[in-house]
């Protein structure tokens, strides 16, 4: 902020000269970065982004465990145990050891069950792609969003601060022409209210960028950030496509709510396979090979000699279920109707993508409306502007005249800067909307920001 102490020799500028001294004011001194830039350090700094990813890698761990059931399992045992015999009649004290070891192995050949919980894993990667795709463009969006915050609030401090500087100069003009008895009193304390109205504006303007600019830190991890500004004059980009039923029909495949609320369809309707299943009988191979060992015979052995015996065993195991208390039954019920809900669940999911896809696209095209409005207003400000200060030049306009033309010329252009910044992250939104939304698509507005 431009020292208040300064400001009389501004008074005495011309308003081209003010502005630009009141732009250069709020230039950045450090190196300015764009919002790809931006973007990458959020990605790898946000708390709630890297959360989401380690859930997400997470879940792939949890869905390949599902595999388990379709694989081989094998196991390997070994005990040693002390037997004590006692015997009075004839007196015979026969204590001995036992060494043994197993080696086994089971291969399912027929478990429906755990084939469909096989398939439920490979649903449970779609279904955590989903998650993380919706996560990365959340932070895409809030990214872009805390970008343009920050250059909103340097536009409205810049415009402030010109703002003050001209009316700082009518003021001037008013004391210098009540003192050579040309206007009144009243030209002065107007002048000098607007003054003071002007300074209240422009300290929240420096808050509010302050506190824009400690929210865009936080965001990317670094300190002092500096966002680029955009071009001027700003060409801003057309939607394509020009037909908002074309983004309704995109979002039907691309769209991570409707891509999980499939998951979650495909993964209850392989639950209620797996409760079909429970009755159909199980089949598996088997396999194990034994070491039993007596370092000094048995009970039944004449001597104490040692004794070795290997046993091996290759079959298979057939499971048939009878009956389980009508459990397999309620528990197919149960499924049947979480498959429902989850259909249901897909059908919202899908209206309530398609609402927000119109919403955000009209918009869109309303934003760009305005944007072409006001930039017809800011012409008709500039046009009153100059007007109203010839003619209070000439006496037929008062000094308050000329105030308003100068709070109305500023406000309008405050309004089409925000507008611009809004135009743009509406096009970010609108793909967010119908899950189109790529880290590619920020180099679009990169394009449109000052070297």
């Amino acid at each position: 902020m431009t020292p208040l102490k300064n400001r009389p020799a501004l008074a005495m500028l011309p308003l081209s000269i003010a502005i630009t001294l009141a732009l250069m004011a709020a230039a950045p001194q450090v190196q300015a970065q764009s919002l790809v830039d931006l973007y990458e350090s959020a990605r790898a700094f946000d708390a709630t982004y890297q959360s989401a990813k380690l859930q997400y890698d997470a879940n792939l761990a949890r869905a390949e465990q599902a595999r388990a059931g379709i694989l081989p399992t094998a196991g390997l045992a070994a005990g040693v145990s002390r037997t004590g015999f006692d015997n009075s009649n004839p007196a015979v004290d026969r204590s001995f050891s036992t060494q043994n070891a197993t080696l086994s192995a089971t291969q399912p050949l027929y478990r429906p069950a755990n084939w469909a919980t096989y398939e439920q894993g490979k649903k449970q990667v779609d279904l955590a792609k989903a998650q993380l795709d919706s996560a990365e463009q959340d932070l895409i969006v809030r990214s872009s969003q805390a970008y343009f915050d920050v250059l909103a609030a340097q536009d409205t401090l810049t415009f402030v601060q010109a703002q003050k500087a001209a009316v700082a100069e009518q003021l001037a003009f008013a004391k210098r022409n009540f003192e050579v008895g040309t206007s009144t009193i009243t030209d002065s304390r107007e002048a000098q209210a607007r003054y003071d109205l002007v300074i209240a504006q422009e300290i929240a303007a420096d808050n509010d960028l302050r506190v824009k600019k400690i929210a865009l830190d936080q965001l990317v991890g670094i300190n002092g950030s500096q966002p680029k500004g955009l071009l001027a004059p700003v060409n801003l980009p057309p939607v394509l496509p020009a037909d908002v039923n074309s983004w309704v029909q995109q979002s039907e495949t691309l769209h991570p709510s409707i891509r999980q609320a499939q998951s979650g369809l495909d993964i209850a309707e392989l639950e209620v396979s797996k409760a079909e299943a429970g009755h159909k009988p199980t089949l598996d191979a088997t396999a194990s090979y034994n070491v039993t060992r007596n370092p000094s015979g048995t009970t039944t052995s004449l001597t104490q000699s040692s004794s070795r015996t290997n046993t091996s065993n290759v079959g298979l195991l057939l499971n048939v279920p009878l009956f389980a208390g009508f459990a397999i039954q309620n528990r197919i019920k149960e499924t049947l109707s979480l498959k429902d809900k989850a259909r249901t669940d897909l059908e919202g999911a899908r209206r309530s993508v398609a609402q927000g896809t119109r919403t955000a696209y009209f918009g869109v095209l309303s934003g760009q409306g305005q944007v072409t409005a006001l930039e017809a207003a800011e012409l008709s400000s500039q046009s009153a502007l100059d007007a109203n200060k010839l003619g209070y030049q000439v006496g037929v306009r008062i000094n308050i005249d000329v105030l308003n033309a100068q709070s109305q010329l500023y406000q309008t252009k405050r309004d089409l800067a925000q507008a611009r910044y809004n135009v743009l992250l509406g096009g970010l939104r609108l793909r967010q909307a119908n899950g189109s939304l790529s880290p590619d698509d920020l180099q679009q507005i990169n394009r449109l920001l000052a070297p």
